[in-house]
């Protein structure tokens, strides 16, 4: 399995007790909100001379409904702390060697309310 699956299946991991309809890997045709959308990261090597290693930005999307973002906040707030607490072991010898959140914000869409979420991550290959 890749190194982006892999980070891909611990975020959505880390997300499963979110009190979302749902946790996807792309926007979903149809879902009720609020539901969350883990974005594809974006990884360059981060390798040293006898590690393979990959750093990279990732985001989490949550969509939400209703006039005003105040469930969305508090959301926002459970992704943020999930992503952070998630393990750090991601199988296949690949290990976070940190995880740091970068910034957030809140914006007004077409159907309601999104967040998004973005983090930094460094990981190393450990073990073949």
């Amino acid at each position: 399995m890749s190194v982006q699956a892999l980070l891909q299946a611990a975020v959505a991991g880390a997300l499963a007790e979110l009190p979302v309809t749902g946790v996807f890997d792309c926007p979903p045709v149809r879902a009720a909100r609020p539901f969350a959308v883990i974005e594809e990261a974006v990884l360059a090597d981060w390798g040293t001379k006898d590690l393979a290693g990959r750093e990279g930005r990732f985001a989490v999307r949550v969509l939400d409904s209703g006039e005003r973002p105040v469930r969305l906040r508090a959301l926002a707030g459970a992704v943020e702390d999930a992503v952070e607490a998630m393990p750090r072991m991601l199988g296949e010898g690949w290990a976070v060697a940190s995880l740091i959140f970068l910034r957030a914000r809140i914006s007004r869409d077409g159907e309601g309310w999104t967040s998004v979420s973005e983090f930094r991550v460094r990981m190393l290959r450990t073990e073949l």
